[in-house]
């Protein structure tokens, strides 16, 4: 099994909240940013998104409102995700979103 992925420098956790299509989608952050992000091509065929989903922003050095997803999180994902100190984002993620 491989490491468990959590957010790191320059990157924030989020929800997506709605499809845009050509690969983009808005996010809702932890930091209670909606943001835009998109979803780089050599990702497009191999992770497959929705409403609800739970993903990794890594944020854009030159405009912090945009951002390129480079993780999903499964269900049971959630729980580790809580389990490690990012319960407070989660819940504040629901309540957002």
């Amino acid at each position: 099994m491989s490491e468990f992925r959590t957010p790191g420098e320059g990157e924030v956790l989020g929800k997506v909240i709605e499809m845009l299509g050509d690969g983009r989608f808005k996010v809702i952050c932890a930091d209670g940013q909606i943001r835009v992000a998109r979803l780089p091509g050599r990702l497009r065929r191999r992770l497959w998104l929705k409403a609800g989903d739970y993903v990794v922003v890594a944020l854009w050095d030159f405009d912090k409102e945009k951002g390129d997803i480079v993780h999903k999180y499964d269900k049971r994902d959630v729980e580790e995700l809580k389990r490690r100190g990012f319960a407070e984002a989660v819940e504040n993620l629901d309540r957002y979103a």
